[in-house]
């Protein structure tokens, strides 16, 4: 049965999981996987956030079921939309501990039209950008190309250097290395020490 199915692989993907039903098109028709998803929102086993949007909530004793995690439910929708995203350059910055400023508004770049999504509290504002600010979208290294972005050339320090290669393993080392290339040339020297440090 496609819900049973749905179900196993909710629970193997854990909680905190943003889905949306292409996610589930290997399992059932398109309308068995509505169907099912459908029935597991209403059971309360999974959490309906918007139109064909979903989550298998993370859960507090205290305060109940926890908001999605923004940047699953940005992935979620671009993959709902065949598109991709990227955090934005104040966002991945905060993300990647090179300020504690934390970004008035939650907004994401792709390469899909701008659009908002009101889930739950939160406004997850998906702007439509340039294909140059959208290079590593979807993979660690896009958060590192957008946080240069915000740092910008002079502001970027030893301190910055480390602490972004600390949040790459050897693969997404050689990845940034190679996606280098369709970066701003006052990024690539940066990008090398990255890469080596």
């Amino acid at each position: 049965m496609t819900s049973d199915k749905i179900k196993r692989r909710v629970i193997r993907k854990g909680r905190g999981a943003v889905f949306t039903p292409a996610d589930f098109l290997d399992l059932g028709s398109r309308a068995a996987v509505d169907q099912a998803l459908s029935r597991l929102a209403d059971q309360k086993f999974i959490r309906r956030l918007a139109r064909g949007i979903y989550d298998y909530p993370k859960k507090s004793s205290r305060l109940g079921a926890l908001s999605p995690d923004p940047d699953s439910v940005a992935a979620a929708i671009a993959r709902k939309d065949g598109r991709v995203s990227q955090a934005s350059p104040a966002r991945a910055a905060n993300m990647l501990g090179l300020t504690t400023q934390v970004p008035a508004k939650t907004v994401y770049l792709t390469d899909g039209p701008t659009r908002t999504k009101r889930i739950g509290a939160q406004t997850i504002i998906m702007r439509n950008a340039a294909t140059k600010n959208l290079i590593g979208a979807g993979k660690p290294t896009g958060a590192v190309f957008q946080a240069l972005r915000y740092l910008g050339k002079d502001g970027v320090d030893d301190a910055a250097i480390s602490r972004l290669a600390n949040t790459l393993d050897a693969e997404a080392r050689r990845a940034l290395l190679r996606d280098a290339i369709r970066a701003p040339a006052w990024m690539r020297p940066i990008v090398e020490r990255i890469a080596a440090a």
